[in-house]
Order: C-alpha cells, then structure tokens, then sequence
C-alpha cells in the first residue's frame, strides 16, 4: 500500500488541523484504507463516538476512493450511512473506501466501512460524488503538503 498525501488545513487529513483527525491513508490503486482511534472528544453519549465524527471519516474514504481511482477530486452529492454499532473511543478502527462505478467520469459510486481487527462492522456508507472542475482541481493540488502527483497524476 502506498501512503497518500497529506493536505494542510483538511479536517481529516490535514497536518496543520489542530481540531482534525491528521490520518494517515494508503492505497492500492483500488482501495483505501486507514488505521486510527477515535478519542473521548468524539463523543456525543459518554462512551460512544458521535455517528457525525463517523459519517466524516467514511466520506474521506470515498473521496479518496474517487482520487486514487480516477486521479481526480470529487464532493459528495449524496451520501447514505448505516451505523451496525457503537464505537467507543480507543478502539482501533479499519476504515476502507472504494470505488464501485464510475459513470463516464461525470458520477463516481462509492463505499466505505468501518471495522475492528476481528473484521466486525461498525458502520458502512455509500455515496454519490460529482468531480471538480479544472480550477478546483487546481485549488486542491495547492493544498497538499506533500506532492500529490505520484497518486494523482500531473495536475490537468
């Protein structure tokens, strides 16, 4: 697996985000997939992680799904979201996203889960994404701290 870039101000990726996750993603050209804990300030009921601090991971895993899959960025026009059970803080958590279809480059279908070590599921998501345009595309390159163009090719 190869590590993917990291961005600077991303709220789950990004290195200089005092508030956010800083994870650290790798890919295989047709998965994603990430490794991390969930701390108590992600919380919403005393001991279980908020179901918005698990919707956000999920969507960073289709996103990159998306980049990896079709070196292009995409947003999420639609997203559905199944919580399977609690997560509680401090358990290591498996996030994987992938790419199902790819309409024509103009829709991207996605997944993404959230397991344990012992492969049980905690929760799932599936989604519809819509690329950027050229100038997006651009603005989000600008983001990077690292350079992204061993995963995403050279900017167009």
């Amino acid at each position: 697996m190869q590590t993917l870039p990291h961005t600077r101000s991303c709220y789950v990726c990004g290195l200089q985000n005092p508030l956010g996750f800083q994870l650290d993603l790798t890919e295989d050209q047709q998965r994603v997939e990430t490794r991390f804990r969930f701390k108590p300030e992600h919380c919403g009921f005393p001991g279980v992680v908020h179901g918005g601090q698990i919707t956000t991971i999920l969507d960073e895993l289709m996103a990159w799904a998306v980049g990896v899959s079709t070196r292009q960025f995409a947003y999420c026009a639609e997203l559905s979201v199944r919580f399977v059970r609690p997560i509680a803080p401090g358990v290591e958590i498996i996030g994987r996203g992938e790419l199902l279809e790819n309409k024509r480059g103009r829709l991207f279908l996605v997944s993404a889960r959230l397991l344990n070590a012992s492969d049980e599921l905690f929760a799932e998501a599936n989604g519809k994404f819509l690329p950027l345009p050229a100038e997006g595309q651009r603005a989000m390159r600008s983001e990077f701290i690292e350079d992204p163009t061993a995963v995403l090719g050279p900017a167009i």
